[in-house]
């Protein structure tokens, strides 16, 4: 069942190939599908070449119940990266350039689901094109009575900091990792520091909800000048592509949506990724249980 809200992710869009064979991809999306499968409409806005692997984008949104009424064909291939996962099953990426989602279109008919959205999800790689930059502006300013969703996702050679500070601007809740926490601040991070960044981050960006994560030891969110914390329990993970875009998709389901406390809400979204990393791909066939958990389908 449909909550009734609607969630606008803009974005990049690719197939992610892994060791173990190819899976449709890119956090926005990623964050999408999950949103989806926790019953809130999700709009993705991205934008898929006019090739095969479009058209499979398309057809896979259509067997997802996703709509793809805002995912445009652009006369550029459609996006992809190689994800080589270490032996903890992290993975590093190498990104396919001038692809489809670097030309994001706004249609007209997006202005008018904008005005009635809860909230945008944006991230940094779609904006390493100035194209993207100037459309998540234009988005954004049609959005201004919604809650703006930061999803750091810094990818080198696309982790320009400048472009960070400036997409934090009017959010309402940042996500980052820990790793991403010491770039912006320039800081030693360590699991008992994270507070005192995550503190000062919400008082340079003035925005009062930050989400950190921090691997296999943990999560921290800062919200209302209050720090709560959620260890990791152990799993058998698979990879961990995809994990982070569904913690953050419970944790605006929980927020926006179920009303969790902070610590709940962590505690949730914390066991969603962990689910999520046992399983191949960032996007795995899953249900919900009336816990409001997810299970395998």
């Amino acid at each position: 069942m449909m909550s009734g809200h609607t969630i606008i992710c803009f974005g990049e869009i690719l197939w992610d190939c892994l060791p173990r064979g190819i899976f449709p991809g890119g956090a926005p999306v990623n964050v999408a599908y999950h949103l989806h499968q926790f019953g809130l409409r999700a709009i993705p806005v991205t934008a898929v070449g006019n090739d095969f692997l479009g058209d499979e984008f398309v057809r896979r949104f259509k067997y997802w119940d996703l709509t793809s009424d805002f995912v445009g064909r652009i006369d550029k291939p459609t996006g992809a990266v190689v994800v080589d996962l270490n032996e903890d099953g992290v993975p590093t990426y190498r990104f396919l350039e001038d692809v489809a989602w670097d030309y994001i279109p706004l249609p007209d008919a997006l202005r008018k689901e904008s005005e009635t959205a809860t909230a945008v999800v944006f991230g940094t790689l779609a904006q390493r094109s100035k194209e993207n930059r100037s459309q998540l502006g234009r988005l954004r300013g049609w959005m201004k009575n919604a809650r703006h969703v930061f999803d750091v996702n810094l990818r080198a050679p696309y982790d320009d900091i400048d472009l960070v500070w400036d997409l934090a601007k009017d959010c309402d809740l940042i996500k980052l990792n820990n790793e991403e926490l010491l770039k912006l601040l320039d800081i030693v991070v360590t699991t008992d520091s994270l507070k005192t960044g995550a503190k000062l981050l919400s008082e340079r960006t003035g925005c009062p909800r930050i989400c950190v994560t921090a691997g296999g030891k943990g999560a921290g969110f800062w919200w209302a000048d209050q720090w709560y914390w959620e260890p990791t329990q152990p799993v058998d993970i698979k990879d961990t592509v995809g994990a982070g875009d569904s913690f953050l998709a419970a944790l605006l389901d929980g927020w926006l949506v179920k009303g969790l406390t902070p610590e709940d809400n962590l505690k949730r979204a914390s066991r969603v990724a962990e689910f999520i990393a046992t399983c191949d791909g960032a996007m795995p066939e899953y249900e919900i249980n009336s816990a409001g958990m997810p299970v395998r389908g």
